[in-house]
């Protein structure tokens, strides 16, 4: 066999081993350059003249392009981006809660339940257990409130 058969071969096979690892793993995006691999060594299999040419990298360019894209709207259609799953703190801001532990002015002994986390929180003046709350300021775990 001439070599660009046995390049086009190679390409085949390293291109469906790439497809078979991202349907086994999806997200790793072997999606792009196993199609890639799989169109060059289908190109050098019919017009092995080409796979050893100039013709070869601008035959990959002009596959990737539009692979790339395609796989991005494909990914993006099959998971969304979805909202953060943690709580930042100033997403904290506006909130309403309930104190849990007496806020006090001065410290962060008191607690307050946002959405059932809990928060070191602190305030102007005393708010005993059981009021309702809200959210003016926020920094790292620890919350100012003010009664609602």
């Amino acid at each position: 066999m001439s070599l660009a058969i046995d390049l086009s071969l190679a390409f085949i096979i390293i291109g469906v081993i790439m497809l078979l690892v991202e349907v086994s793993s999806p997200g790793n995006f072997l999606l792009v350059p196993a199609t890639v691999l799989l169109a060059l060594g289908a190109i050098g299999l019919v017009f092995p003249d080409i796979l050893l040419s100039w013709w070869s990298p601008l035959a990959a360019v002009l596959i990737l392009v539009p692979v790339t894209i395609v796989t991005i709207k494909l990914y993006q259609r099959l998971a969304p981006p979805g909202v953060p799953e943690t709580t930042v703190a100033s997403s904290l801001v506006g909130r309403q809660g309930v104190v849990e532990f007496e806020v006090t002015p001065g410290n962060l002994r008191g607690k307050v339940r946002i959405e059932n986390v809990t928060w070191s929180a602190t305030s102007g003046h005393t708010i005993p257990v059981g009021k309702k709350v809200k959210v003016m300021e926020s920094e790292g775990v620890h919350v100012k409130v003010e009664e609602a």
